[in-house]
């Protein structure tokens, strides 16, 4: 176990360095650039952009700079300072800094380091909790726990009563908000429970200080995989129950509760499982849309504005960050597995 678990954790290096250098690629490939995104700002003056650029590096090449080597190898330089010079491009030098933890400068929040913008509170008093990434964390969060909490009973249900009332109107139920897209369900409950009810109020979250803020973007953000884990949940029951130890256990005359919490249940939970960790990374990072939609102030919504404002070290961080939320989700999703099925073997170490 121990053997496995160090050798995926080693594999998250050329994973993250993929990441990394696919995303820089892309996103220097897009046409404009980050001082041109604002037609009535003044860094729209070629020679101000120019400033701009030898300020950030964003004049250096790309990739390596064999050009900048040959210069110090013609003017009499040593071996070492040309090597040197051969990595002083934008791509080494951001790896370089991120060794460091240095997410580079932002270049929409001027003064600010990305760490500053995705990490730092708006207000210097308040708790890490009440930043950026914490308050998308706080959000996929409840959002997990809504999911969990609505699809899994629902799913369970259905499967121990298969084929009656209760498991086709579970089943549908499941699959029409499977297939309704979020900001469709959002639109949805901000009409029903916010204007016509007026149950909710719809403000920007204050981090906690008004909790019905929260409940609509975390409802609507849970629907889609509460229908998902329903769903899986169904079948993984349905399945378990035609196994022989399920047969075999009802055949010594346990109770039906002993035999759905001592077998059923645990057997079952280990597709829900499969899907959950790679679920929970995408809720905490992936709420695009449910965070613009509700004005939520969170690394989803930052993500958008950074990409329309060509943001390129905000836009690397946050890829970056929810990459390496996927691949430790699956990581810890597979070391679960030894813990609820002793048959399953992970890495053979």
């Amino acid at each position: 176990m121990s053997r496995y678990f160090i050798r995926r954790v080693l594999w998250l290096i050329p994973v993250l360095f993929s990441v990394t250098l696919i995303t820089f690629i892309i996103m220097h490939a897009t046409p404009g650039g980050p001082w041109d995104t604002d037609p009535g700002s003044r860094t729209n003056d070629p020679r101000m952009q120019e400033r701009l650029n030898r300020q950030f590096g964003l004049d250096l090449p790309l990739y390596l700079n064999p050009q900048g080597a040959q210069e110090v190898l013609n003017s009499g330089g040593n071996p070492a300072d040309a090597f040197g010079a051969f990595f002083n491009a934008q791509f080494p030098i951001y790896l370089s800094n991120l060794l460091r933890g240095d997410l580079g400068p932002s270049y929409r929040y001027r003064g600010m380091s990305v760490n500053d913008v995705l990490f730092e509170p708006s207000d210097a008093t308040k708790p890490f909790w009440q930043s950026r990434f914490g308050t998308t964390v706080m959000l996929g969060i409840i959002a997990m726990t809504f999911a969990l909490a609505i699809g899994f009973p629902l799913g369970l249900l259905a499967g121990l009563k298969q084929n009656t009332i209760i498991d086709n109107l579970s089943l549908f139920v499941a699959t029409a908000f499977y297939g309704i897209p979020t900001f469709v369900t959002g639109i949805f409950f901000l009409i029903i429970f916010a204007v016509w009810l007026g149950w909710i109020r719809v403000l920007e979250i204050d981090h906690w200080q008004n909790w019905q803020a929260w409940l609509l973007p975390a409802l609507t953000l849970s629907i889609g995989t509460a229908a998902y884990v329903a769903r899986l949940t169904r079948s993984s029951v349905i399945e378990t129950m035609r196994q022989d130890y399920v047969r075999t256990a009802r055949a010594k005359g346990l109770s039906e509760r002993a035999v759905v919490f001592r077998h059923i249940l645990r057997n079952a939970l280990i597709p829900v499982i499969t899907f959950i960790g790679p679920a929970l990374a995408t809720l905490v990072t992936g709420s695009f849309i449910i965070e613009t939609q509700f004005s939520v102030s969170g690394i989803g919504r930052l993500f958008v504005e950074s990409i329309s404002r060509r943001d390129y070290s905000v836009i690397l961080a946050l890829t970056l960050i929810y990459a390496f939320l996927v691949a430790f989700a699956n990581l810890v999703v597979d070391l679960v597995y030894g813990f609820l099925d002793p048959r399953i073997k992970v890495g053979g170490g």
